[in-house]
């Protein structure tokens, strides 16, 4: 069943993340954050949307009402954190990886970072 909430879960991070972003999300102002909410609300509702066509397509797809929500706040709420920007310019200062960020790899550590994210809610929601 991990597999599988891993899978509906990446979907809903996919559509949220490219199709359906917003910008100015990382701005230092109270419009960015606004934006920021609305991109995390978001990933909250793909998230909850695939979970629920999971439910009804697959057979073996069972989940405890409130482990969702935890897992769903979790996933919107780490999210809002990630892109906030500042924690991945800070992890990539801190590890080396000054030069790597300044070439295009802080997209890659943003994407980890949430990929991580929605590893961790799909155990979650499959324990």
């Amino acid at each position: 069943m991990f597999a599988s909430l891993f899978v509906l879960l990446y979907l809903g991070h996919l559509l949220a993340d490219y199709p359906l972003q917003t910008d100015h999300k990382a701005d230092r102002c109270a419009a960015g954050w606004a934006a920021n909410l609305r991109h995390a609300a978001t990933h909250v509702a793909t998230c909850a949307a695939a979970l629920a066509l999971g439910v009804l397509v697959l057979d073996d797809m069972t989940m405890s009402l409130p482990v969702v929500v935890a897992a769903l706040l979790w996933i919107g709420g780490s999210h809002a954190f990630i892109d906030r920007r500042w924690p991945v310019q800070w992890w990539m200062n801190h590890t080396g990886q000054t030069s790597w960020a300044a070439n295009g790899g802080a997209a890659h550590v943003d994407q980890t970072a949430h990929i991580l994210a929605l590893v961790l809610a799909a155990l979650a929601l499959s324990s």
